[in-house]
């Protein structure tokens, strides 16, 4: 396999976790691997990111966010 075959691999500096049974319902998001914060909508995301000095132009780019449990739009559990 030559190099530019091989598949792009990344690891995203921000990981928001699955939604969890709260009321309201949140996601812990992590920053290189530490809990930094609860998010309750992708404005908190953003938000986070920004605090922990990290800008997101497009919260699709795999590079910068990796979503688990769902994607940007899974807000609620169910």
């Amino acid at each position: 396999m030559t190099e530019g075959s091989a598949p792009h691999m990344s690891q995203a500096r921000i990981t928001v976790r699955g939604v969890q049974p709260a009321t309201p319902p949140f996601r812990i998001v992590e920053v290189d691997g530490e809990f930094v914060g609860r998010a309750m909508s992708m404005t908190d995301v953003l938000l986070i990111a920004a605090e922990a000095g990290i800008t997101i132009h497009d919260l699709d780019d795999l590079d910068v966010v990796h979503w688990v449990g769902g994607g940007k739009f899974t807000w609620t559990t169910g």
